[in-house]
């Protein structure tokens, strides 16, 4: 204050002197202070001086200092959220003194604050799409063997899993290539073809995710189809910060511990978050004691399911600048993990294996098993050019490295002892390299009463092969699309979304000749050939894609709708597929004519909401005019597949309907119930298996809830205890070769509390599930085709302890 008041007094001394030319040869500094309605101070008001767009911001005490240029008339603009912004005229020829603003809350514009703070609310209602999302309270509450199991609550939301820390995500009935799962704008691409490949995704790492169910192909391109799981970048720090949390997290089922440790910070505009995650896990514990392999009798030891451990390891690196005009941000992670398959269930010959070896430890990873990495750097830029003009671009660069190792088996041709100089390692069975570069470009436009996005959305895929078991074959795929969308908001009440797209791709499959001759026979001759299982070939596809929907709000009451065409491209395992697939015990073939997946589908929406009550209703209907499947036949392969039977893609019309319901009633202030129910119903309507639903359709299932949420004191803080009653219908609805699965009831129980230590909020969870450890098979389970039932009893712990160093 002393030097401002010299520098007051000197400009007091330069006026009366008449020194008008030294005033304006120089510039003022001018200095203040901001306070609220109780003239304390407020840290990080922001001062933006018009003209000119400098701008500056409050220290811990509320003051401020900026430079007033030595002309003309300026505005000081103060603003502050949840306060009414003030505007302060100021010319250089008067007498400036040191300012004093006090700032008074925004009473009129109260509920528009609400509205943008509560991002999720604003979401559904403005979405003419069936849109969920989930923070990291709720993956924390229901923290499960992956991310994908963690959001199975979600009503529409299923897993495919193969064991404890494996699992992909069915969106309505629909998986693997029909569900694209995008993270922080960029595509995620690894293996997702096989039921036996997981997402290579840390579940402590997400803050939030968006879950769209169904068609979204206007917006996010190919793979689409079926829905979306956005994972959004973890938010910025605040200004000045320094900190960060651990997480540490322990199973009984399969005597998982594991932790992973969190440190973030930020200047003013340079932030920096950076993770370690690592798990170590063993067989887990099924209710059952002996399994049918097709009809070969399996003991169980202490009912383990051997080689089922596994262990992974994962860093993640996000930094950046963020600031009032952009926010540029890189995201590097390597999530590196070993896994094992269930030994009695995996190669030509599952009674083979050796039990003894296996059932001597719970906790080794013997073969079968496999070792993935997968690497991830992305860019995601913000620029902020005027209120009315926003750029976003997304680039990113995916390597996922798979592995899968095996004892060497041999069938048809193969030779019967491994040939010493075959550079291939005697147990890599399969290895898949996969290379993604992508780029995306948004430009977002407010113009009046209108939303508009446009954007083009590109890829280039280099995938390759190796091991000595053929499968799928390389090849390398590029894809390029262009769209644009526009929200129009006609008032506060109704909205109108509108989308048009344009995709393309080309895929290049390459030669893939045997590493071992076979004796076949040719024109009446015997020779010794090296058979090709895939030719070179090239397959292009173009696809026009539109969406139409509206939503209405009006109190309590929410309607949506949507009508939309979506696509999706063939991928490498149907076009050129031709070998043995060891965990289905099948040979598979695929078909080069195949022609991209469309599909047209309306969605409708209806919610009603109080603060006692709530209840939503999301009906959908689906048709697919050449839906791609995995058709088994009546043929069977002894020379290059060992005698299983022959399966070949192809295509049929299909037909899809269903529902999910979210009801949810407070009937004290501590208390509610909750019921989450889904409903989906496929059938084929041409082709071999006309009349027959689809593989992995999931059984109707509802889940009946009860919790208790008491108020206690201070130091306890968001305390519940829940829990869930899991009903499933049986499912007898199938497609052959399927088995039909009985319907289960199971029970879970939740409970958590934060426990405030030092101004640290410390959050602990306990989960039971399957409390009663009852014995059942989930219908969209791998390994539900070898009539192996899920896990049993499992009591989950874990606690996230955050920390503050600035």
């Amino acid at each position: 204050m002393r030097n401002n008041k010299n520098l007051i007094a000197l400009i007091i001394i330069c006026f009366i002197s008449g020194a008008d030319g030294l005033l304006m040869a120089q510039s003022k500094l001018i200095s203040g202070e901001v306070v609220d309605e109780y003239n304390k101070p407020l840290e990080g008001a922001t001062i933006r001086l018009i003209p000119g767009n400098h701008l500056t911001i409050t220290d811990s005490n509320g003051a401020f200092q900026i430079s007033l240029p030595s002309t003309g008339t300026h505005t000081l603009i103060i603003s502050y959220i949840g306060y009414a912004s003030q505007k302060v005229e100021l010319n250089v020829s008067d007498l400036i003194k040191d300012i004093h603003i006090k700032l008074q809350p925004e009473i009129a514009q109260l509920n528009e604050v609400v509205i943008k703070k509560d991002r999720v609310t604003s979401l559904k209602k403005e979405e003419s799409l069936t849109i969920e999302s989930v923070n990291k309270n709720f993956i924390r509450q229901n923290l499960s063997g992956s991310l994908m199991k963690s959001i199975e609550r979600i009503p529409g939301i299923s897993t495919i899993g193969i064991g404890s820390g494996q699992s992909k995500p069915i969106i309505r009935g629909l998986g693997f290539n029909r569900v694209m799962v995008v993270d922080k704008g960029i595509k995620h691409e690894g293996q997702q073809w096989g039921a036996d490949h997981g997402l290579e995704i840390d579940q402590f790492g997400v803050a939030r995710l968006e879950v769209i169910k169904g068609a979204a192909s206007f917006l996010y391109g190919s793979d689409a189809i079926g829905g979306v799981i956005d994972i959004k970048p973890t938010p910025v720090p605040d200004q000045n910060t320094l900190g960060g949390s651990v997480d540490l997290v322990g199973k009984t089922n399969n005597n998982l511990f594991g932790g992973s440790i969190n440190l973030y910070g930020r200047g003013k505009n340079l932030f920096f978050n950076t993770r370690i995650t690592h798990q170590n896990y063993g067989d887990y514990r099924v209710p059952a004691d002996t399994l049918y392999v097709y009809d070969y009798a399996v003991r169980l030891h202490k009912n383990h399911l051997r080689n089922s451990a596994g262990n992974e390891t994962n860093l993640h690196l996000d930094f950046g600048l963020k600031n009032e005009q952009v926010q540029s941000a890189f995201y590097l992670s390597n999530i590196n993990s070993t896994s094992g398959f269930f030994a009695n269930a995996h190669g030509l010959e599952p009674r083979r294996v050796n039990t003894a070896l296996h059932d001597a430890s719970s906790r080794d990873i013997l073969y079968p098993r496999q070792k993935v990495n997968h690497f991830k750097i992305i860019n995601k830029s913000e620029l902020y050019f005027s209120d009315q003009y926003m750029m976003e671009t997304e680039i990113g660069y995916q390597h996922n490295f798979r592995q899968e190792y095996n004892q060497y088996v041999n069938h048809g041709y193969m030779p019967p002892i491994y040939p010493e100089d075959t550079p291939i390692p005697i147990d890599l069975e399969r290895e898949f390299d996969k290379h993604v570069f992508s780029a995306n470009i948004k430009n977002y436009l407010w113009l009046g009463r209108h939303e508009i996005a446009v954007g083009i959305n590109s890829e280039h895929q280099d995938n390759s092969i190796g091991g000595w078991g053929f499968l799928v074959p390389a090849f390398k795929k590029t894809l390029a699309g262009a769209f644009i969308h526009d929200k129009y908001k006609f008032n506060d009440a109704f909205v109108l979304n509108g989308a048009l797209r344009y995709d393309y791709g080309i895929i290049k499959i390459e030669q893939y000749n045997d590493w071992f001759p076979s004796t076949v026979e040719q024109n009446g001759e015997t020779e010794s050939l090296y058979i090709e299982r895939a030719g070179n070939e090239q397959r292009e596809f173009n696809s026009i894609v539109w969406s139409v929907g509206a939503s209405y709000n009006k109190d309590k009451f929410n309607l949506k709708a949507n009508i939309g065409k979506s696509f999706r491209m063939p991928i490498a395992k149907e076009l050129g597929a031709n070998g043995v697939n060891y965990h289905y015990f099948s040979y598979e073939r695929g078909n080069i004519d195949l022609n991209p997946e469309q599909s047209y589908q309306g969605d409708l929406g209806l919610s009603w909401t109080t603060s006692k009550w709530s209840v939503a209703l999301s009906p959908f209907y689906n048709y697919f005019s050449n839906y791609i499947y995995l058709n088994p036949t009546s043929r069977h392969d002894y020379l290059y597949g060992a005698g299983n039977q022959v399966f070949e893609y192809t295509q049929s019309k299909v037909l899809r309907y269903g529902s999910e319901l979210q009801a949810k009633w407070k009937f004290h202030k501590a208390l509610s119930v909750e019921v989450l129910g889904e409903y989906v119903y496929a059938r084929q309507l041409s082709g071999d298996k006309k009349g027959f639903t689809l593989p992995f359709s999931p059984p109707p299932s509802a889940l009946f809830n009860l919790e208790w949420s008491p108020e206690f004191a201070d130091k306890l803080n968001e305390s519940f205890l829940s829990v869930d009653w899991r009903v499933t219908a049986k499912q007898d609805n199938i497609v052959p070769p399927e088995k039909k699965t009985k319907g289960f009831n199971f029970f879970n129980i939740r409970a958590g509390t934060t426990i405030d230590v030092n101004d640290n909020p410390i959050a602990i969870n306990l989960q039971v599930q399957n409390v009663l450890n009852t014995r059942y098979m989930n219908h969209t389970s791998f390994y539900r085709l070898i009539g192996l039932p899920e896990a049993g009893r499992n009591i989950i712990l874990s606690m996230n302890i955050p920390f503050n160093l600035k």
